[in-house]
């Protein structure tokens, strides 16, 4: 049993995990940046403490703060949420030397898993379909164009060390490789740490369905059944939904095996998730595994009633998973991230006070925020400001519920994407379940982005 977790995060997730240690009856400290004081996250924490500045390089990715703070509260535990160190093993190494209990993988396999040439390497062992593509990592951009020209363009190039669609960009021609190649490293660089790129052949017009799995110490798996991924622009998810309307029960259940295969392969331990590209004729590839929980975790627990944060926090004090193999969804359930951004700008994100803010209610809907009416946006985070989750019985009782719930949904003060969260819901590809990876590209004059 923990005495108490530290929660190395912020905003959303942060209040996540501290509603699942008040249920599991565990003290929680929150800590915060300057410019997150007023946060509900660290309202909500028994205590809080105060890590640096509002840029994350001087407060929450400063891996001796977050130490300082749970060592002068009596933390024995750390859950890192998602994003920042969530991935890091030198992170997990420091909470190691210090006696602290790390809420998630352990170093060797987060290295291993967030390394994506080396994860691609793992999965080839254990004889999961992967998509064409360096071994390693890419030295430089002469390298990567000697080896486009051996597998044809497009191509993509890919941080090693990244996630989120950060580090990524998409090579069509040799006269774009050495800025591409340059800008996707320099961005991986400032967001992870680490510069270092792969290179993959792309799929055009992929879906994007990931896999949800719970691991224990005793080697147990448990997939809880896919989420579909694909509405998303520059990389970065808008939409998704549990089950994918692309799948059918054979392809689930291979899916399903390969994600139980992929932890047993490399010791995989706590909540994870393998993302695989799947193309129209249901062929899928291993992407990349994600050695944390993901911000759209909430899909998978709406439909399978399992609490995965909870989880995460069992199997790290050494509990066994009391079912293995795969649940199958009940119903099914939508998530909206609703964004302090303006689509019609190029998505260009703004910040200011919510003046007014109410909130859906009703049968099978969900809010996941940290906001509140009178509350300052920070200017240093990303533009998340909640997760809007609804479920029904079937597909388009959900999409009709999403968008009952997105008129009751009031965010004044700022823009958001909430319109055109409703126009995605109404546009006929998604309505019919046909949409790929290419969604928003074409559907931009629907969708009034510009």
């Amino acid at each position: 049993m923990f005495s108490k977790i530290l929660i190395a995060n912020r905003g959303e997730v942060a209040l996540r995990v501290v509603r699942a240690c008040k249920e599991l009856d565990i003290p929680c400290v929150a800590v915060y940046s300057e410019a997150d004081r007023e946060s509900m996250h660290v309202r909500e924490a028994d205590e809080a403490v105060c890590i640096g500045p509002g840029p994350v390089i001087e407060s929450y990715l400063r891996i001796p703060n977050l130490i300082g703070a749970a060592e002068i509260t009596g933390c024995d535990a750390v859950h890192p949420g998602y994003g920042f160190l969530a991935e890091n093993p030198e992170f997990v190494l420091t909470c190691e030397d210090n006696d602290i209990v790390f809420i998630g993988p352990g170093a060797g396999i987060m290295q291993r898993m967030g390394d994506k040439s080396l994860a691609k390497q793992t999965m080839k062992q254990a004889r999961i379909p992967v998509i064409p593509g360096s071994d390693g990592a890419v030295a430089d951009a002469t390298e990567a164009l000697s080896l486009a020209a051996e597998y044809g363009y497009p191509v993509m190039v890919k941080a090693s060390a990244g996630g989120g669609g950060r580090g990524m960009r998409l090579v069509k021609s040799p006269d774009e490789m050495e800025s591409m190649f340059n800008m996707a490293s320099s961005e991986a660089e400032t967001a992870f740490g680490d510069g270092t790129m792969y290179l993959e052949k792309a799929i055009i017009g992929p879906h994007h369905v990931e896999m949800q799995v719970l691991a224990d110490k005793a080697g147990s798996v448990l997939t809880l059944g896919e989420r579909d991924c694909s509405v998303q622009r520059r990389h970065q998810k808008l939409v998704e939904e549990s089950p994918s309307p692309l799948l059918d029960w054979e392809t689930r259940q291979k899916m399903s095996e390969s994600a139980i295969a992929a932890c047993r392969a490399c010791g995989y331990e706590n909540a994870g998730t393998i993302e695989f590209l799947v193309d129209d004729d249901r062929n899928y590839y291993f992407m990349e595994m994600n050695t944390r929980v993901q911000v759209e975790h909430p899909v998978t627990e709406i439909v399978t009633g399992v609490d995965i944060v909870r989880e995460q926090i069992r199997i790290a004090r050494g509990e066994l998973l009391t079912m293995t193999g795969s649940i199958q969804p009940r119903g099914h359930a939508i998530e909206l991230r609703i964004n302090a951004e303006d689509p019609s700008n190029d998505f260009r994100p703004n910040t200011g006070t919510i003046s007014r803010y109410v909130t859906p209610g009703g049968p099978g809907v969900r809010v996941d925020s940290h906001i509140y009416e009178g509350y300052t946006i920070p200017v240093f985070y990303d533009s998340l400001l909640a997760k809007l989750i609804v479920w029904d019985m079937d597909r388009p009782s959900a999409i009709r519920r999403g968008l009952r719930a997105l008129e009751e949904y009031v965010i004044e003060g700022l823009v958001t994407n909430k319109e055109l969260c409703a126009e995605i819901l109404r546009a006929p590809a998604f309505v019919e379940g046909s949409y790929t990876t290419a969604f928003i590209e074409e559907n931009l004059e629907r969708l009034k982005i510009g």
